[in-house]
């Protein structure tokens, strides 16, 4: 994924000489492609967030295209009060990109765990969100991102969960994207890391499932969500976040409202912190997001029905 997210990021700051590319102190061997190809549009702002989006907004005001890198406890977390009120408010195209969404810096902590950012950013007025699954939906995420020419949060989790989809995908502007077709009528929606669980999961035939990949967090396509559940015997939601605030609360927001709502269940981390630093498949396991657990969980859901 990271590979694809610094491939397109150079191809497009080829293409754009307004692009520029701030970051927090991090990603030196991510952006070694780009230092070497772009210097020139390359600024390490330091360990100062909130002054590094604020330079951003005064880019953008310039006439510059700026992307905003950090990992994802700092951006968009540490400066959601600047995204709020110096970008955001004013519509300014600036695209913040957090790196390791999720449980992925297991080992520090929960400071540098981020399982809220979703929900602290879906309530910004017009910041859109993207959250892709894997290299091919990176490459099509950052595009979408560059071409909506306003304010965007650009989530990236786990790098080497493995391709979802066999091939290059488009991404229609807030539409979930089918990964595969199942015939027991129940639907798995997810997004970032979970989508390959979630395919995962699917094979197994006492599920048989549907599997969706949602790219896009926001805006998201209220229409196409519900024929999914309206089609549904059950939903069935899956994200590496919060079960607050993000996939899971989107797409119950959506079908409550259903012509026909259907039984929904939000698989996430609940209202609590890590008990212990770990590995990255650890932290899964005590969160209940590891294969053998969320099986467990699915079948009990199905088994209430």
């Amino acid at each position: 994924m990271r590979d694809a997210f610094s491939d397109t990021l150079v191809r497009l700051a080829k293409t754009d000489r307004s692009i520029l590319l701030l970051t927090g102190d991090h990603g030196y061997a991510l952006f070694d492609a780009f230092r070497r190809e772009c210097p020139d549009q390359y600024i390490n702002a330091g360990i100062a967030e909130q002054n590094m989006v604020g330079m951003a907004a005064g880019l953008a005001r310039a006439g510059f295209r700026p992307f905003v890198y950090g990992l994802s406890a700092f951006i968009p977390i540490r400066v959601v009060e600047q995204i709020k009120l110096d970008v955001a408010h004013d519509d300014l195209p600036v695209i913040f990109i957090g790196d390791g969404a999720g449980f992925v810096y297991s080992h520090l902590g929960t400071s540098h765990q981020s399982t809220e950012d979703l929900a602290c950013t879906r309530a910004i007025p017009g910041l859109a969100i993207l959250s892709p699954a894997d290299r091919h939906e990176v490459a099509s995420a950052m595009q979408a991102a560059y071409d909506r020419k306003g304010p965007v949060y650009f989530r990236m989790g786990k790098a080497d969960r493995g391709d979802v989809h066999p091939h290059p995908v488009d991404l229609p502007v807030g539409a979930p994207l089918p990964v595969r077709k199942g015939a027991s009528g129940v639907s798995f929606l997810a997004t970032g890391s979970m989508v390959s669980a979630a395919n995962r999961l699917a094979e197994n035939p006492a599920f048989d499932a549907s599997v969706w990949s949602v790219p896009w967090i926001k805006p998201a396509d209220a229409d196409a969500i519900a024929a999914i559940c309206e089609s549904s015997r059950a939903v069935v939601v899956l994200e590496e976040h919060s079960i607050y605030g993000g996939l899971g609360s989107l797409v119950t927001e959506i079908s409550c409202n259903c012509r026909a709502p259907k039984p929904v269940l939000r698989i996430g981390v609940a209202d609590r912190f890590s008990d212990a630093c770990g590995s990255y498949n650890y932290l899964l396991r005590e969160h209940g997001l590891d294969d053998v657990t969320l099986e467990h969980s699915i079948t009990d859901f199905l088994r209430g029905l």
